[in-house]
């Protein structure tokens, strides 16, 4: 590597430290626009979090207004891409504003490059799963989610990336994933992982969506173990039946108002 890439290289690494030093100092103090006073988080597992979770992804967010007793917050702290030979790991670069006492889960959004097709190698397979389970470190995180819309051929690699992420988490920290609807129903691939959860996503769904939809409207569970505990949904594709003791993990295409959070919480009763 020439000494103008070393440079750009070290740059960029000491930018993602700085930047990862900066958010767990925001979620110590309550800090979360790097120094804007707001509120620190609780530490919570999965299955003590609220009944429902917003989904704050790369945009501003002001969610002071939340009543942290009946919501929680799933953030992308940092998204993950795979080109080529390389693993390329971006901050958050967004502020996030809470209220005291808010439920956090950590996100890394993982994404593979379609012009430099990744190599999936084990190399890479351990700087992923290193990037993921590094969010942990985070004050007041006990629960990391993986994003990642695996594709056949990347399953295998998926599953080597979670079991190397279990291994390098504390055993007080829980894993959650995403999870395609399909993986939740007839292509389950995913029972028996080390997880505590999988999010079945109900929204942006393929040629079957409607089918599923209907199942999951009539109250059927899922054949995967894993995704029978919550639903994932977004706000402009509502759905109808929804089971209430199920966990509602809700994303928004535009940023979260008061009204949008309003209206999820009143379908809720």
């Amino acid at each position: 590597m020439k000494s103008g890439q070393l440079r750009k290289t070290f740059a960029a690494l000491a930018v993602a430290t700085l930047l990862f030093a900066a958010l767990a100092l925001a979620l110590t103090k309550g800090r979360s626009r790097f120094g804007k006073r707001t509120a620190a988080a609780n530490i919570t597992r999965p299955n003590q979090m609220p009944r429902v979770v917003l989904w704050a992804w790369e945009r501003p967010s002001d969610l002071r207004f939340i009543n942290p007793r009946e919501t929680g917050v799933a953030f992308l702290a940092r998204t993950i891409y795979l080109r080529a030979n390389e693993v390329v790991v971006r901050p958050r670069l967004q502020p996030l504003d809470l209220p005291e006492g808010t439920s956090v889960i950590a996100v890394a959004r993982v994404e593979s490059g379609q012009r430099n097709t990744p190599g999936l190698s084990t190399q890479q397979t351990e700087e992923v799963a290193a990037a993921i389970a590094e969010m942990a470190r985070l004050p007041n995180i006990s629960t990391i989610q993986i994003d990642f819309d695996a594709t056949r051929s990347e399953r295998a690699f998926y599953h080597d990336v979670m079991l190397s992420v279990r291994r390098r988490l504390p055993a007080t920290a829980a894993l959650s994933i995403t999870a395609l609807a399909s993986w939740c129903s007839e292509d389950d691939w995913i029972s028996g992982l080390p997880i505590d959860e999988a999010v079945p996503m109900l929204f942006r769904m393929g040629p079957d969506g409607r089918q599923i939809r209907d199942r999951v409207a009539s109250g059927e569970e899922f054949l995967a173990r894993p995704c029978r505990d919550s639903y994932g949904i977004s706000t402009d594709e509502p759905l109808r039946n929804l089971s209430a003791t199920k966990r509602l993990y809700v994303f928004n295409p535009d940023a979260w108002t008061e009204g949008s959070v309003r209206e999820i919480m009143d379908s809720r009763k």
